[in-house]
This record gives C-alpha cells, structure tokens and sequence, in this order.
C-alpha cells in the first residue's frame, strides 16, 4: 500500500507541475530536477495546479467501477438493470461478488483513494505556502482548503458507500504523523466526511469560485452534506439543509426532462453540482466515454460492448394509467408487450399503453427512435439478446445533433456533464422527509413539481408504423410522438397522499421514474430498508424471462456492501474484513 500511495503522490506532483509549466510565462525558469515540490508547488499557482489534479479524478478513469456514473454496484444489481452483453459482469447482479474480484473492488477502492491523495496534496501544499513569505490571500486560501475538503469528503462519501467500513485518510500534519497505510477501516467515516462538508459551507461561495462553474458552491457542499444525512437516517438534519437550497431561489427545475441529458444543456438552471466534460478541437480533452461498456455494440452507433441494459420491470414502471398517473403497486400493472425472442425481421407491435414520456428519454427500445439516429431495430442493435433483452440505455449516449456541433468523437466520447446533484434530487429527497413528518401534502406538491415537468417536457417524436425491420423502408410520422404519452401531477386528495405507507410508495417510485439509469437505485432501496424484498420479488417475477438468474439470492446485510479488496487486505495488515464477508 506504500507504495502505491507514494505512486499517487508522485504522479500527483508531476501532474501539478506540468501543468504549472504549461501554464506559467516563466517556463524558462524552471528548478532542478527533484525541486519542484519544495519551490514551484509552495506558491499561488503550484497549489491552484494541484487543485486542478484533484479535480480530473471526479471523471473517474475506470469504466467498469469508477463512480462518475456508478452504472455497476448503483444500477445493475439492481431491478432497474441487467449486466447486459454476455456472462462477464453476472456476478454483480445475481450478488456473486467475492474480496478476489479484481475488475470492480479494487478499482473502485483505488481511484477513489488517488482522488483523497491529490486532495491531500493540496492541503499539504497549501498550507505550507501559507507559511511562506508569499501567502494566498484571503479569501481565495480558505476557499482552497474548503474545494480541496469538499473533494477530499466526495471520494471518501463514494467508498463509505459500497464499502461498510473506510480508513479515511488525512495530511500527514492532521493525523499527527501517522502515514496512510497505517489508518485501520474501523468506521464508515461519517464524522470526518460531515466535518470536511462542513468546512466547505462555512467558507465556499453562493456562486462558483473563480466564477468555473465545475467549481463546488456553497449549495452544492450543502447538498452533499444533507444527502450525508439522508443516508445516516439523520432527517431532520438533512431537511435543514434542503430546505436552504430550496429557499435560495437559485435553481429551478429546467424547461425540459431531457435537458439534464444534453452537451447543449450542460450547467443549466437546475444544477447544484456536475462533473464538468469537454471535447477541445480535434481531441477528446476532458471528455467522458462511458460508451465501450454501455453503448449500442451493432446498429448505426455502435461504439460498446451492450452492458448495462435496462430491465423490462424498469420498462413497466412507467406505465400510467388513463389520469396519467403512476400505477404504484406492481400487481396492478398491465404487462407491456415485449419483444424478447423475436428477430428483427420477424412482426412486432409496440405497446400502446398510455406511458410516463420519461420512458423514451431513458430507454432504448424497438420501434422508437434513437437519439436522431436511427429508429431502434431491436434485436439486430444487440451483442447477446438471449440474456438481457433489447432495451438499451438512452440518457449517457450522445445524440446526432451533439455529434453535428462537434459534441462528440468517434468511439463515442462526447461532452455531456454528470449532473450528480441537481433541483430535482433535493425536491425529491425533501419529499421523502415530508411523508415522514405526516406533512403529506407538502410532499404531494413537491413530488408534482418533477410531475408537472415532466408533462411539459419535450416528447420523443416519430410515430412507427413498420413493425417489420428486414431492410425495407420505415414509416415514420414525424409529426407524432413515439408513443402514447400521458403525464399528469397528483390532484388533491388522491389516495396516493392519503397515508404515509402510499405516500412513500408515491415518492419512491418517482425517485425511480426521474433518475432510472443513474446509478442511484441500490442506494436508494438500501437507505429505504427495502432492499432485500424488492431485489428478490424482483428474481421471482424476472426469471420467467432469464432462468439463469434462478437461485440468485439477494442477502442482508451482506449484499449491501461490497467486500474490501482481498489485495489491500495483504497490502495492509491494519485493514479487516468486513464480517459479514469473512
């Protein structure tokens, strides 16, 4: 483990360096080889360029486990997803996972702790610079530490969730001494994590420092801190904090659902914080390419390998009834037509039931066009139909129009950003407090706010008449929407809102509506305490269309975390186990 961490730190220091030298008018000027560290990093423009470093790894470079999207512990093992593609990732989503498993454990254990080391930096070097005789003035020092506490609390929030227990890792000047890999996992951390949040409220701006909108503000670290609480059963902690963002009047929800998805659209109204994504020229700059594990691997874009696919209970959830609104409990709904096991050239007609239009923003499905390119063929588009299906996911793919403007690159990199916290996660989240505090109608309202935009929200357009897809020409009507749209908010009095067990299952199932897909689902069911129940109902209903998930047993509390890396347990002795994998 020492070595790795002093690999971190090196590859850290490089990477503020070069990027000090790119950027300085005295390049000319540049110190002895070993020097850096001591002379051009202890000053204004050394520890801004470390900062910047600390920032790259919210990206994540990890396909398979980072946590810029969490699409594997957050969605697949979930009801919301299937693996996809082939038998390679089926440990995740029938809760397989073992301490030897090298593609996801690890990885996400690592990355997150060279985001922790680069934050570390820039405390490290901070305040060593404000011992010089060149300090950072005031208040751009304390808006430093508190960006670099915010990051430092991120990366530490992202293993305490798939991980029971962390080491959580600070300076060598804040632990008295004590090296990294000497700090044992013997809590999840939340004290420390609420702590660094906490400095970054009290000192972070109302508006981006720097005015970089990729910055974190003051609103952001609050909604971070009140998600801390939320996942702590802490409620009224949280309330105090959503409620602050709600009254600043400094977001709203955006004009359209699909907006939240779009390089057009990136940092709108209703952002608190997002990964920043950028294509620059003819590279890919900082751009973000989920798309290799993801995407579409046959058809017009096909750039991926097909996992990550979602389910067709997902598909069912957005059904509404004749009002428009949701159908809560899943016996009452009417099963949607399905083409597994039917070849593209073989008849199928979709359903015509009437359906949320989140739906078609969120899903990839025959018969319905896909993001400007192509009306989606089904099983033709997809790698191993037989296991998973033939929906795709639709919300992290660019669309033909992104790629026109140069919003994208072959090979599917493309420029949208990781809205990780946004208007609608605290309206949603506030809601969730509401029913428990029996203000039943407060949260009916701010469940409709997600309702009302959704109804008002841009519709997929192109209603299909060909049902047959063996080369011959497409009918489409442009001028129609896709499919049978409907949306409406609850009115008043609805049963619905009528107690606190349907009013939890109101807003649970909104939850899942507006963010299917996102990698939030296993934490949300998690944090419910509702986990265990739905992921196996969800085995029973699901394997009359996959037997191989037969036998798939979902277990609390062991399945509700991940098991430490078997690699850092021989690397450090002071790390154990979580018990309920040994």
């Amino acid at each position: 483990m020492k070595r790795i961490l002093n690999f971190i730190l090196i590859t850290t220091l490089t990477g503020g360096f070069i990027l000090l030298v790119s950027c300085s008018e005295d390049w000319l000027n540049l110190q002895p080889p070993g020097s850096a560290a001591g002379t051009l990093l202890e000053s204004s423009a050394g520890v801004e360029g470390i900062l910047i470093g600390a920032y790259d790894r919210l990206k994540a470079r990890n396909m398979w486990a980072g946590t810029a999207l969490d699409w594997e512990f957050g969605s697949v093992t979930t009801d919301d997803c299937y693996t996809g593609s082939d038998w390679a990732l089926c440990v995740l989503e029938r809760w397989e996972m073992f301490p030897e498993h090298t593609r996801f454990t690890t990885p996400r254990w690592l990355e997150q702790y060279d985001g922790i080391a680069r934050a570390n930096d820039v405390l490290t070097f901070l305040w060593a610079t404000q011992k010089g005789d060149k300090p950072i003035p005031e208040p751009r020092a304390s808006q430093i530490e508190a960006e670099a506490k915010f990051l430092r609390a991120w990366f530490h929030f992202q293993n305490t969730r798939a991980f029971r227990n962390i080491p959580y890792i600070k300076t060598s000047e804040e632990m008295d001494g004590m090296e990294p890999w000497e700090v044992p996992n013997n809590s999840a951390g939340w004290e420390d994590i609420e702590a660094d949040f906490q400095y970054a409220i009290d000192n972070l701006p109302e508006t981006p420092p720097l005015g970089h909108v990729g910055r974190p503000t003051r609103f952001s670290a609050m909604a971070v801190k009140g998600h801390v609480h939320l996942e702590k059963g802490e409620l009224d902690k949280a309330k105090s904090l959503f409620d602050q963002i709600i009254a600043s009047g400094r977001y709203e929800l955006a004009e359209s659902f699909e907006h939240n998805f779009s390089a057009f659209h990136n940092n709108n109204k209703e952002s608190i914080f997002e990964i920043q994504i950028a294509i620059t020229g003819e590279t890919t700059g900082s751009a973000w390419n989920p798309n290799r594990a993801i995407a579409h691997q046959r058809g017009p874009v096909a750039v991926g390998w097909g996992f990550f696919q979602p389910s067709h209970d997902l598909f069912e959830a957005y059904q509404v009834t004749e009002d428009g609104l949701p159908v809560l409990e899943k016996d009452d709904r009417t099963p949607l037509a399905l083409d597994w096991g039917i070849f593209s050239h073989e008849e199928f007609v979709p359903t015509d039931h009437p359906l949320d239009p989140r739906v078609d923003w969120t899903i990839a499905r025959r018969g319905v066009d896909f993001q400007g390119f192509a009306i989606h063929a089904g099983r033709d588009w997809i790698r191993v139909p037989e296991y998973h299906g033939n929906y795709m996911t639709k919300k992290f793919h660019y669309t033909a129009e992104e790629e026109a403007a140069g919003l994208s690159r072959s090979g599917g990199w493309n420029a949208r950003n990781l809205r990780r916290y946004r208007l609608g996660h605290v309206l949603l989240w506030r809601a969730e407090i509401a029913v428990e505090d029996g203000d039943l109608n407060y949260a009916r309202e701010l469940v409709n706010a997600i309702r009302e935009r959704a109804k008002n929200s841009n519709q997929v357009m192109g209603r299909v008449t060909t049902y047959i897809f063996d080369g011959r020409d497409i009918e489409v009507d442009w001028d129609q929407p896709a499919a049978n749209y409907q949306v409406e908010p609850y009115p008043p009095d609805h049963v619905a809102f009528s107690t606190k067990e349907n009013a939890r299952k109101a807003v649970r199932l909104e939850h899942r509506l507006e963010f299917a897909t996102e990698g939030k689902r296993f934490y949300q069911l998690r944090r419910w305490g509702i986990i265990e129940e739905v992921l196996n109902d969800f085995v029973t209903r699901d394997t009359k269309h996959r037997p191989f998930m037969q036998g798939a047993v979902f277990n609390s509390p062991r399945d509700e975390y991940w098991p430490i890396p078997q690699a850092q347990l021989d690397l450090q002795d002071v790390l154990k186990q979580d018990p309920n994998w040994e």
